[in-house]
This record gives structure tokens, C-alpha cells and sequence, in this order.
């Protein structure tokens, strides 16, 4: 199921897979990031919005949590795309301290990034970050990616012109 409804919290099979996957950390050196095996759910996720933003009135029905990194920050479907199923969905980072950004238009590129070596934080702090393939998660996007594969920094960077706005948009929501 990839269809985007206000209760469609299964995970596609590229997120199944991924949530199967070993990701290398490497002391720092890898990918900071840690699949679920399911989507947060709607109240979890509206919850953690509310505290992130300090606004009691948002609501988290456009996003779907599927991953953090070591700091608890989450990575997230998207549902900005009316009609568009969650694997066209563009892939968001909200960090524990605040920060936020597009790191991929979609899920393929997504799994592109990850095969580069970087994950969503590193997405966000580290974009001169040489890449550092992994053969594992290479293999997960040969088998579910749609997209070319292209490396993290362009994917990044696409993702990024495509939402100019996203960061502020989020930032609007605060109190």
C-alpha cells in the first residue's frame, strides 16, 4: 500500500526492507540513523510535533515517522503531494535541537542517499561529506529505486530547490 490517506501508516517495502537493513555507524564516521519497523503513529506523531514546535494547534497528519538518528531526531514522509503515494513523498529531518530540512524529493533518492553514505543529519550538517558507499544499502536501492541513482549532494541539493521554504515554513509554526 502507497496511497497517501489521513490513516495509511504501513510502511513500503522499501521501508520494510530498510528497517531490515544494518547501517553502519562507524564510530561517527558512518550513518547516523536508525529505521523503525513501522510508522510512528498519528497521535505519537502530532504529540512529538506539538512539543517540537511549542504550538498546541498542529497537528502531524502530514508526516509519517519513520526513522531518528542518535539524538532522537526524526525522519519523515512528506504528505505534501495531494493524490501522490507515500514513496513520491519528499523525505524530512526534524532534529532534537531544532533543526529541520528537505533531504530527499522522494523515497528512491532517499535510498540513493543512503547508498552514497549519508543519512538525514549528515544531510544537514555534513554536505561536503566525501561519499562512502555501502554495498548492502546500494543493493536495497537497486532493487526499490525508481530514480537515478545520483550522488547524496545532488539529491540533497534537488530536494532543497524544490522546497526553498521549508525550513521557514516550519519555523512559522513555532511559538
Amino acid at each position: 500500500m502507497n496511497r497517501t490517506t489521513d490513516d495509511d501508516r504501513t510502511l513500503p517495502p522499501a521501508l520494510a526492507e530498510l528497517a531490515r537493513t544494518e547501517i553502519d555507524y562507524a564510530d561517527g564516521e558512518g550513518i547516523d540513523f536508525e529505521p523503525y519497523d513501522a510508522f510512528d503513529p498519528a497521535e505519537e506523531t502530532t504529540d512529538w510535533l506539538r512539543q517540537w514546535t511549542g504550538n498546541a494547534g498542529v497537528d502531524g497528519d502530514a508526516y509519517r515517522v519513520f526513522g531518528q538518528d542518535g539524538t532522537g531526531g526524526l525522519a519523515a514522509l512528506w504528505s505534501v503531494r495531494p493524490g501522490r503515494p507515500l514513496t513520491e513523498q519528499p523525505v524530512v529531518f526534524l532534529g532534537s535541537e531544532g533543526e529541520r530540512g528537505v533531504v530527499a524529493g522522494n523515497l528512491s533518492d532517499f535510498l540513493w542517499m543512503l547508498a552514497d553514505g549519508c543519512g538525514p543529519w549528515e544531510a544537514l550538517f555534513h554536505e561536503d561529506r566525501k561519499p562512502r558507499p555501502d554495498a548492502a544499502l546500494t543493493a536495497l536501492a537497486e532493487r526499490h529505486a525508481v530514480t537515478p541513482r545520483r550522488p547524496a549532494r545532488t539529491v540533497v541539493a534537488e530536494a532543497r530547490a524544490e522546497f526553498p521554504t521549508f525550513a521557514e515554513d516550519i519555523e512559522a509554526l513555532c511559538r
